[in-house]
């Protein structure tokens, strides 16, 4: 095993037992994605039966939330038992849309902030021959 090898496996090494002593500390991280939306589900059920405890909208409306309640969830769990999956792919499709989101904000929130008026003609993309800046001139480098 060459020294580069060997240090590349004692780091690894080091990453893994800093990971599983943080994980002892903060207990268990978030579950997977499908598991993350059963949590928010069951959360926001609870919450919304909670509201409905109030004296004033007991009774029939009481009952009929809780129904509607048990119904979606009746609904949810078999989707998200045979699909777990298809969440972990929204969740990492939400993440690409706002990195997406940011990189298109950043540019005009630094213009906006300095008080500089944005160029009347968008950025040209570079061009794929490797000449020039995507003007369409050679850059002469001698």
């Amino acid at each position: 095993m060459s020294d580069s090898d060997a240090w590349a496996k004692a780091c690894a090494e080091d990453l893994e037992a800093e990971k599983a002593r943080r994980r002892a500390e903060r207990g268990a991280g978030p579950g997977t994605a499908a598991e993350e939306f059963r949590k928010l589900f069951d959360a926001v059920a609870g919450k919304v039966s909670e509201g409905f405890g109030n004296p004033l909208l007991a009774g029939q409306a009481a009952r009929t939330v809780q129904q509607l309640v048990d119904q979606a969830k009746a609904a949810v769990e078999p989707v998200v038992e045979r699909n777990p999956q298809v969440f972990d792919h929204l969740a990492a499709a939400g993440s690409e849309l706002l990195a997406a989101y940011r990189s298109a904000v950043e540019g005009h929130e630094t213009r906006w902030t300095r008080g500089e008026a944005p160029s009347e003609e968008p950025p040209k993309p570079p061009r794929e021959d490797g000449e020039g800046p995507g003007t369409g001139q050679h850059i002469d480098l001698d």
